[in-house]
């Protein structure tokens, strides 16, 4: 499986081109579950789990960091934290809000500590703080991959003029710069990321590694209009792109291209996204063993130019 591996960017760090979201560790999927689907996950070949200190802090009674000690808690009873890229994020957790120095520091001891690890892989700011100059919170970044705790730093919800002011200081003063970004972006969000932010991306040799690959599930073809609905805690969410002209072209189009190969349209919606310019690695979630083969499988689906350019149309 180590020929499925891309690199990430500049990190140094080679990936499997489907990162498994944690964002359900320690909500939807309880500690058996999360353990089940890391398993299933790493015995497909997959070495990159992305998760953040704030999951899940929106659920009632959690207070955030429960992906991070669930996944820790595997980690340990697994012995196989070199084997996994690990990335996490800064900035949104309740306690440790905002990118000031101070903040990212306290925030990633936590991680560590919950994690059970001594360095994270990967390394995102969560959200962008304008309210803190590019100049603090690259230079606190910087210090954690100079201490060892951070191998690599990347960015997610930032836009192109602070990614580039941010990419150009640490350029200038010599300092660990971003390596990847995180956008959301997928079949029927295409706007957010295509554009100058991508520009910027591209240009910088970023790795995008995008979230809401599967628009909450529903690029997973079990939303219908004629269907019955889908339990599920994301549901509205996806249901959502029903009523769009956007998103019926893309089922569409999805059924089509999927029938020719005997494919799920998961995997379908997976590699178009995986070959899109600067993107590495999509990200998907797994709440139970059995929703992982359909991502999985993306690490062996190539379309061809013509089927790449059926998706795209359909999702303009």
């Amino acid at each position: 499986m180590t020929s499925h591996l891309r690199p990430l960017g500049s990190s140094g760090l080679d990936v499997f081109p489907l990162a498994l979201g944690g964002n359900v560790f320690g909500w939807t999927a309880d500690r058996d579950q999360s353990f089940a689907v890391l398993d299933a996950y790493t015995a497909g070949g997959g070495n990159f789990v992305d998760t953040a200190d704030v999951y899940s802090a929106w659920v009632p009674g959690n207070e955030g960091g429960e992906s991070e000690r669930v996944l820790g808690e595997w980690l340990a009873a697994r012995s196989n934290r070199d084997e996994v890229v690990l990335a996490t994020k800064v900035g949104a957790h309740p306690s440790y809000k905002g990118l000031s120095a101070t903040t990212i520091k306290a925030a990633a001891e936590e991680s560590l500590r919950r994690l059970g690890t001594d360095y994270i892989d990967l390394y995102y700011t969560h959200y962008d703080d304008p309210s803190v100059p590019v100049e603090e919170f690259v230079t606190a970044l910087d210090q954690l991959v100079r201490d060892g705790k951070v191998r690599a730093v990347a960015a997610s919800n930032i836009s192109a003029d602070r990614l580039r002011e941010s990419l150009d200081f640490a350029e200038r003063e010599g300092l660990a710069k971003y390596t990847a970004l995180q956008p959301h972006y997928n079949l029927v969000s295409r706007d957010t990321y295509e554009g100058e932010l991508q520009d910027v991306a591209s240009q910088a040799g970023l790795a995008a590694v995008p979230y809401y690959a599967l628009a909450s599930g529903f690029l997973t073809g079990k939303y219908r209009a004629d269907g019955g609905a889908v339990q599920s805690a994301r549901a509205e969410g996806a249901a959502k792109h029903l009523e769009t002209e956007r998103g019926l072209k893309v089922l569409a189009a999805l059924d089509e291209v999927a029938g020719a190969h005997g494919a799920e349209i998961a995997t379908v919606a997976l590699a178009w996204l995986a070959a899109r310019p600067t993107v590495v690695a999509p990200i998907a979630s797994a709440r139970t063993v059995e929703q992982l083969p359909a991502l999985l499988a993306v690490a062996d689906l190539t379309l061809s130019d013509a089927e790449l350019a059926k998706l795209t149309a359909a999702s303009a």
